[in-house]
C-alpha cells in the first residue's frame, strides 16, 4: 500500500457517493440508471438535470421539479464573474493549456470567498459550513462562465456568448460554448451529471478534500483539485482517447475490420503504450458511465463512424487485455466514450475536454466540502515512511 499508490486503503469519509467494484458509482445510494429515472429532466425521458444531482448530493433526497427549478434560478443569480477574473485569464498566452487557463480563473474567483472573510472575523467552528456553503454554490454557479470564456477565447476568436436566463445549468453551459441544438444540451446535462462525483479516493476529489482539510476555502480547494484533474492519468485521459481513436482512423480508415483493429491495438501495446479509455483503479466491470453514454449514442447518433469504432473497440480490446494478464479490469471506463459524443455534435477540440470534466467535478467536490465542514472533519495528516524503514519492517516481519 505504501509504494502502490495506497490502492485499497480505506482512509476517507465521503458522504456524497460510493464506488462499488462491480456495480460502479452510486450517488447517495442511487445508481446511474436510477438517477436517470428519478431525477427531474427538462422533458419526460430526457437526461437528468445536474441541479437535481447537486440537490441529491447535498441533502440525500431526490428533489421535485419545482425544487430543481428553484435551484437553477439560484445558480443563475449567483453566476456573476468579476472582470478581474477574465483579465487574469487574458494575462496568459492564448496557447496555454485550457486547464491552466481554467484553474487560473478559479483562483481569481477566490477574491470573493465568504469563508475567508468569515474566518478572518473569527467565526465559530460550528458555523464553518455556512460560508463554505455560500462559496460552494457560487463557485458551482460561476465555473461554466469561466470555462466557456476559456473555450471562446481559444477557439472562437474571443467572441463570447452571454448566459441565457431561460436555460438550466447544463443547457446554459452548452449555449455559452456556442451550441444551440437540443441534443447537445441534453448531452451536456448527461455529461455534467455522470462526471460530477466518483467517491473520494480519485486524485481530484482527494486533493479537494485534502486542501480543504487545512480550512482552505472552496475556491482554493477546487483550484488544487483541477490541477490534479489535469494529469494524464486522471482527467486528461478523455482527451487522449479521442486522439487515439482518430489515429486509428488516420492509419486504417473508418471502415476498419476487426482484425485490423486487433493489429492496431497490439501495435499500441507492444510500443509500450496503453489503450486509453480502458481499465480503472477500482472498477472491475464495464463502467456504468460508459454504458449510459453508449445508450445516448444508440439513441441519437447510431450511424456515427467514430461511435461504430468505439463499439468495435468494446468487443476487441477487453479480450486482448485479458490475454496480457496484467490488467485487473480490461473493460472500458467513462473516458472511452465521451469524446466521440462531443466530437459528433461539433465540440472537436480534444485539448479542452478536461475542462468539461472540471466543471462537472465542481458539483461533487464542493458538495463534499460542505459536509466536511458540517461534520467538523479534521486536518488530514497520514504517516509516511522511508524506504529504509520499509525494508527493515519487511525483514522483521519475515524473521517473525
Amino acid at each position: 500500500m505504501v509504494i502502490g499508490g495506497m490502492r485499497g486503503m480505506t482512509g476517507l469519509l465521503w458522504e456524497t457517493s460510493l464506488l462499488d467494484p462491480d456495480e460502479g458509482i452510486r450517488f447517495r445510494g442511487l445508481s446511474i440508471p436510477e438517477c436517470q429515472k428519478l431525477l427531474p429532466a427538462v422533458k419526460p425521458d430526457g437526461e437528468p438535470l445536474p441541479e437535481g444531482l447537486l440537490w441529491l448530493l447535498l441533502t440525500g433526497k431526490v428533489p421535485s421539479k419545482a425544487q430543481v427549478d428553484a435551484l437553477s434560478q439560484e445558480l443563475r443569480d449567483r453566476a456573476v464573474v468579476p472582470d478581474y477574473v477574465f483579465k487574469a485569464i487574458d494575462a496568459l498566452p492564448v496557447s496555454a493549456h485550457p486547464m491552466t487557463q481554467f484553474a487560473t480563473g478559479v483562483m481569481a474567483l477566490q477574491v470573493q470567498s465568504e469563508f475567508q472573510k468569515a474566518y478572518e472575523k473569527g467565526i465559530s467552528k460550528l458555523k464553518y459550513w455556512e460560508p463554505t456553503y455560500e462559496d460552494a454554490l457560487s463557485l458551482i454557479a460561476c465555473v461554466p462562465l469561466v470555462a466557456s470564456y476559456v473555450y471562446r477565447r481559444m477557439y472562437k476568436d474571443g467572441k463570447f456568448i452571454p448566459m441565457d436566463d431561460s436555460l438550466d445549468y447544463g443547457g446554459n453551459f452548452s449555449h455559452m460554448l456556442g451550441f444551440s441544438s437540443h441534443q447537445m444540451h441534453e448531452l451536456m446535462r448527461l455529461y455534467v451529471t455522470i462526471h460530477s462525483d466518483h467517491e473520494g479516493g480519485n486524485v481530484s476529489a482527494h486533493t479537494g478534500h485534502l486542501v480543504g482539510s487545512a480550512l482552505s476555502d472552496p475556491y482554493l480547494s477546487f483550484a488544487a483539485a483541477l490541477n490534479g484533474l489535469a494529469g494524464p492519468l486522471h482527467g486528461l485521459a478523455n482527451q487522449e482517447v479521442l486522439l487515439w481513436i482518430k489515429s486509428v482512423v488516420d492509419e486504417c480508415g473508418e471502415n476498419i475490420s476487426k482484425e485490423q483493429l486487433k493489429d492496431y491495438v497490439w501495435k499500441t501495446l507492444n510500443g509500450g503504450k496503453v489503450v486509453p479509455g480502458f481499465g480503472h483503479g477500482v472498477l472491475r466491470k464495464t463502467d456504468p458511465r460508459y454504458m449510459c453514454q453508449r445508450e445516448f449514442a444508440l439513441k441519437h447518433l447510431p450511424d456515427d463512424p467514430l461511435f461504430k469504432l468505439v463499439s468495435q473497440l468494446y468487443e476487441v480490446v477487453p479480450p486482448i487485455l485479458t490475454e496480457l494478464g496484467k490488467v485487473k479490469n480490461p473493460w472500458p471506463n467513462v473516458d472511452a466514450h465521451s469524446g466521440v459524443l462531443l466530437n459528433h455534435f461539433g465540440l472537436t477540440e480534444a485539448r479542452y475536454y478536461t475542462v468539461l470534466f472540471g466543471v462537472s467535478r465542481s458539483i461533487g467536490i464542493c458538495s463534499q466540502l460542505i459536509w466536511d465542514r458540517a461534520l467538523g472533519l479534521p486536518l488530514e495528516r497520514p504517516k509516511s515512511v522511508t524506504m529504509d524503514w520499509l525494508e527493515n519492517y519487511c525483514k522483521k516481519a519475515k524473521a517473525a
